[in-house]
């Protein structure tokens, strides 16, 4: 999962405009998921192929299946996120990203909303 490369640094405050992470929580548990109450979410699916999305929101998605790989806008076609059933992603607000998909994607989903703050 993790790619060396020259340019990367540990430090977040980059300026390379790469700063945008997408976050995966492999396996989270049952009491974390129904403490988000995923089971509310909608629900979202597409069939396996490339996809160009740029996300206005931060999104927090959980997939009951699939399987996906993330390639932000901007980077080497070796950065990529690869993710799929059973994790917990967290899709930073910004960030423009191709997703490779491979096995067809079932998710939960929900946006952040400016408007509302987390108790």
């Amino acid at each position: 999962m993790a790619t060396s490369s020259s340019s990367s640094s540990p430090s977040n405050s980059s300026s390379s405009g790469t700063s945008l992470r997408i976050i995966v929580e492999k396996n989270p548990s049952e009491a974390r998921l129904s403490e988000l109450n995923i089971k509310c979410w909608p629900k979202w699916g597409c069939s396996p192929g490339k996809y160009q999305l740029k996300f206005d929101a931060e999104e927090t998605c959980y997939l009951l299946k699939g399987k996906v790989k993330a390639y932000p806008k901007g980077s080497s076609s070796s950065e990529f996120v690869e993710f799929g059933a059973g994790d917990l992603v967290t899709i930073p607000k910004g960030l423009s990203c191709t997703w490779d998909v491979s096995v067809a994607v079932d998710k939960y989903y929900k946006f952040e909303s400016s408007s509302t703050t987390s108790s």
